[in-house]
This record gives structure tokens, sequence and C-alpha cells, in this order.
């Protein structure tokens, strides 16, 4: 069962998020509507320390006492505007989507951009619980961060916002923002089990002879437009006819890296093994294709290709945790 606090902190984001909108523009500009403070736990205790003195001032008539008190207070005001100003007009972007392996760790990466010519100190950018870095920007500067994700099971994590937080200059207040940008975490299973075969059923892999430029397999009449570099010149030098030097070489059927060649496995063993074999072939330049219970992913290679096998076998048959 969800604490009260926990409750009060879905019922406010959902009331901002209904006045604000589903997302905001990237980048996004933090404006002074959406910026919302309070006192922390420390700064109650001064603000009731403080209190204390002005009565006992006004109850002892010292003047001292009372000056002191208002001193506190007028440090007060001041440290609380400075903790506001902190992260107004703050510009932060986002990369919406990133990829990594069951059980490690994996971050999200920002941008944030200070377009003023105060230095922004002690800027936190938080994932809900999922992780928070912090970091500090120059005058007109720019900084890149990156937020650590603490390992979690394959899967889908999409979150619906994140959390731009400060505590400057004296922890006394506490101001923070939520900047709606979705942001996607792929978690692929973790790489294992056998290499990867071979001419298998899971893996088919037969050759068959194409012309290349590996091996010579004898001449052939000169057609226009062939490449100069294969004429066969000394047969020209000789007084022969032109002809052309002709090439073959073997090349690779693609594969089918397929869900139903691994009968006799559980679902997760299954996706770890498919995984392995994904990286396997993209390592070795090999067009492969991936089969699953209603996905398939036709042959072919290259990063976005294995980026796409990685993704399906993250969301394959898991339930999206949503933030």
């Amino acid at each position: 069962m969800n604490s009260p606090a926990q409750i009060a902190t879905k019922a406010f984001r959902a009331w901002q998020a209904r006045k604000f909108g589903n997302a905001d523009p990237r980048p996004h500009r933090i404006d002074r509507r959406r910026i919302y403070i309070l006192p922390t736990g420390f700064g109650l205790i001064l603000a009731t320390l403080d209190v204390a003195m002005l009565i006992a001032a006004l109850n002892y008539n010292s003047n001292l006492a009372l000056a002191f008190a208002f001193l506190m207070a007028s440090l007060a005001l001041v440290a609380m505007h400075h903790c506001h100003r902190n992260l107004l007009d703050l510009c932060i972007d986002c990369v919406p989507e990133t990829d990594g392996f069951a059980g490690a760790p994996l971050e999200f990466r920002f941008l944030l951009r200070n377009p003023s010519r105060l230095a922004r100190r002690e800027i936190e950018v938080r994932c809900a619980q999922f992780g928070a870095a912090v970091t500090s920007i120059g005058a007109g500067e720019t900084v890149a961060l990156a937020v650590p994700i603490a390992a979690a099971p394959r899967g889908v994590l999409r979150l619906t916002q994140f959390e731009v937080r400060t505590l400057y200059p004296f922890r006394w207040f506490f101001a923070w923002t939520y900047v709606q940008a979705p942001l996607t975490a792929y978690l692929a299973p973790r790489p294992a089990g056998a290499a990867r075969p071979r001419g298998t059923a899971g893996s088919s892999g037969a050759s068959h002879e194409t012309q290349g430029d590996e091996e010579f397999a004898g001449l052939r009449p000169y057609a226009p437009g062939t490449p100069l570099k294969h004429m066969a010149w000394k047969v020209l030098a000789r007084g022969g006819e032109p002809a052309v030097r002709n090439y073959t070489g073997l090349a690779a059927e693609p594969e089918w890296l397929d869900w139903a060649a691994l009968r006799g496995q559980d679902a997760e063993s299954r996706l770890e093994q498919l995984c392995r074999w994904v990286l396997d072939a993209s390592d070795a330049r090999q067009s492969y294709g991936l089969k699953l219970p209603g996905v398939e992913l036709v042959p072919a290679q290259g990063p976005a290709h294995r980026l796409a096998c990685l993704r399906a076998l993250a969301g394959f048959a898991a339930p999206s945790a949503v933030r």
C-alpha cells in the first residue's frame, strides 16, 4: 500500500499533467509558473528557532536578540529567492530513448543550458525513484548530464516525466519542477547460452556462389561499362581480343534466428540465447533475421537492425513499467 506522501505526490503530478499538458516542448525552458518551493526540514527547524528567539527578545526587551532574529528572517527570505532563481529560465533537453541489458546499469542523458549571466549551482535531475545526478552550470554554459539508472529486469521502462530540483544555497528551501517529457529505456535480455550456430534449424547459414572479387574464375569477353581494373591487359598486349577477368566468391545466405528452434527451454532462456545470437551475428557482419511469436524482422545488417532486434527481445511478452 502506498504511503500518504506517495499518494499526495501522484495526485500532484496528475494535477500538473492536466494543467500543463501531456508533453513539454524540447528543449524546455523552465518558467516561473512551473517552479514550486517549500522549506526543508532544516529550514522549518530554523524558522521555529527564529520565532522562538523573536518571542524571547520581545519578552525580555533585548534589542540585540531582536536584531539577530530579524537578520535571520531576512537571510531566509534572500535564500528563498536565490533558490527559486537557481532554476528560473534554465533550458533542459533529453535523449528520449536509451538501451541496455537486463541486470546491467544504464543511463538517461540530458543537456542543460544556462542562458543567463549567473551560474547555477547544485542542479539535480531525478528520474522518479530510479536515479538522480547533480551538476553545476556556469554562466552561458551548456552541460551534458547522465543520470544512472539502477539495474532492472528485462522489459521496457517508460517515464512520463522527470524532475529538476535544487537546494541551493543553504539547503533551507527546496525548489523543484516537473518536465513532461517521455523517457523510454529498452532492457534487452542478458546475452547467454551457446555461441551462434551455423547451418542449423535455428540459424541457417548455407553458402552459395556469387560474383565478387575473391577468386579468379577465368576470362570472359569485354562488355562496355566493365571497370578497367578487371581488364585482362596482358591478353590485349599479346594481340588477343579484349577480355575481362571473371571472379567468384562465397556469400552466406541470410540467417534466421528462430524462437521455435529453442524448444525445451523456458521463455527467458530462449530470449537470452537469441540475444547472444543477435550480438554474434552483428559482430560477424552477417545478414540475419529474427523470428518471435507474432514478431518477424526480415534479414538485414547494421546497427539499426541490431537495435531493432534487441528492442524486440526487450519488449517481447513483457509489460511496460510506466512511472
